[in-house]
Parts: C-alpha cells; structure tokens; sequence
C-alpha cells in the first residue's frame, strides 16, 4: 500500500485502509496556534504521514468550518 495515498483523507476512510491492510500505525492531532479559523474536531483528515520501521505515524487535523 502507498501510504501517501492517504494524505488530505477523512480519517474514518485512512483508518479503515490501514486496518485492511494490516499496517501497524499511531495518529497525534495538531491544532492551530491560533483560533482565528474555526475547526471541527469531529472531521479530521490526513495531514502528514511518515512511515518508520515499525510502521507509519499518521498526522491528522481538524476540517476548517468555513464562514460566510
């Protein structure tokens, strides 16, 4: 599997795939330093992923609300 084909997914679906696939992963969130754009912390989506020997790290963020 080409785990950087995971990059900008929801993370229900990146986590779904890695499962499937049997790899060994661990996810950390990043916030904004700021709370100048809102987020939902219920939709995050794949930001980074880096694969190590005992399997790849996966950096998630919360979907920016967008205002009108």
């Amino acid at each position: 599997m080409d785990c950087q084909g995971l990059l900008a997914l929801p993370w229900i679906e990146a986590e779904k795939l890695l499962q499937e696939a049997g790899i060994s992963y661990e996810w950390e969130i990043t916030r904004p330093t700021r709370d100048f754009f809102k987020t939902d912390e219920s939709r995050l989506y794949v930001l980074r992923v880096r694969e190590h020997e005992q399997g790849i790290k996966v950096t998630l963020g919360a979907k920016v609300i967008p205002t009108v």
